[in-house]
């Protein structure tokens, strides 16, 4: 099943969007979403996560969860 993931966080430059299509292969989309958030630290120096949506739907406690 491919969900739609949207990422908004903070950057130097203001709020950014980011969003992408991904298969769930057997886990929760809040997984998937932790997922792609690490590599986007990777790539981008952000200060914080501002939200997460799958498929429309807010799952941004469920995300920052797996953070600590």
């Amino acid at each position: 099943m491919n969900v739609t993931i949207v990422i908004r966080y903070t950057s130097p430059a203001g709020e950014v969007m980011q969003r992408g299509s991904f298969s769930l292969r057997g886990k929760k989309p809040e997984e998937v979403a932790y997922e792609w958030w690490k590599k986007i630290k990777l790539e981008v120096y952000t200060k914080e996560l501002v939200s997460v949506e799958v498929n429309g739907e807010d799952i941004t406690d469920k995300v920052k969860a797996l953070l600590n």
